[in-house]
């Protein structure tokens, strides 16, 4: 659901486009512009790429033709957008290979799907934010504002709280220090109530979020776990009260430790 500011960004760049102490480097450059694109449908011309770089023109136009021979990013008539040797990368990190935790869960989440009728998802957590790995759509329009490779705050969503429930107490301080910012009025904030709310969580085997993340948009989520540690988790996501989360906490349940059993014996 839309990322805050938090940790490294997309290739080791901060969410401005900037990489600290790299930008006098031709390569630090280069993924300042990289990380200038900032959603799925971006396209941009030199000077917006400059820009939010934060280098001249002239830089920027050099490196995007090396980008540009490489496949890393591609024209759009005057502007560019994001290459398909991104994605070609993209698919080789662990998670998203053969036979890891993408593969294996997308019969699960096909399952849910089929039986919902809702958006589903598969996240993990990165620092003190989800990553969206997966996502189903479902047949019912909700503003369920995530995508496949968007980051958002762990702390306001059912599925970051999943992973988070059954994290250790290191990574739960993390999320706490950072900030418990409300993204909508329903937001947990109180670190005591978040904490009890993990408990909860670890306790029933199902997180919840009910418009804290996104209003008009509820959500359960249940945590991934091989051979004792939390690897991400899945979600349901719909739009109250027509959805109501609880109805499906047992089938999420059931699908996690499903997906957790195969990467069990996969490892």
């Amino acid at each position: 659901m839309a990322g805050a500011p938090a940790g490294p960004g997309f290739l080791g760049a901060e969410r401005d486009g900037t990489v600290p102490g790299k930008l006098d480097t031709s390569v630090g450059k280069a993924l300042a512009i990289l990380n200038a694109f900032d959603s799925p449908s971006a396209v941009l011309g030199v000077t917006a790429l400059a820009d939010a770089a934060g280098i001249p023109k002239s830089t920027a136009f050099r490196l995007l033709v090396a980008l540009h021979d490489s496949g890393f990013v591609e024209r759009r008539g005057t502007g560019y957008s994001l290459g398909r040797r991104l994605f070609e990368l993209g698919n080789l990190v662990a998670d998203l290979r053969p036979r890891n935790l993408r593969d294996a869960s997308l019969p699960y989440l096909s399952d849910l799907y089929q039986l919902s009728g809702e958006t589903v998802h598969l996240a993990t957590l990165e620092d003190t934010e989800i990553l969206y790995l997966e996502k189903l759509f479902g047949h019912v329009k909700a503003p369920v504002p995530s995508y496949v490779g968007r980051r958002f705050p762990a702390h306001c969503t059912a599925i970051g709280k999943a992973i988070l429930a059954f994290s250790d107490d290191e990574t739960v301080y993390q999320a706490i220090q950072h900030g418990l910012r409300p993204r909508t009025p329903y937001t947990v904030v109180l670190p005591g109530v978040f904490r009890t709310g993990l408990a909860r969580a670890r306790r029933d085997g199902v997180a919840y979020d009910h418009e804290e993340a996104s209003v008009g948009v509820a959500c359960v989520a249940a945590p991934i776990i091989a051979r004792g540690k939390v690897l991400g988790a899945i979600s349901i996501s719909g739009a109250p009260p027509r959805f109501d989360p609880r109805q499906f906490a047992v089938a999420v349940r059931k699908a996690a430790a499903g997906i957790s059993a195969k990467l069990a014996v996969r490892a």
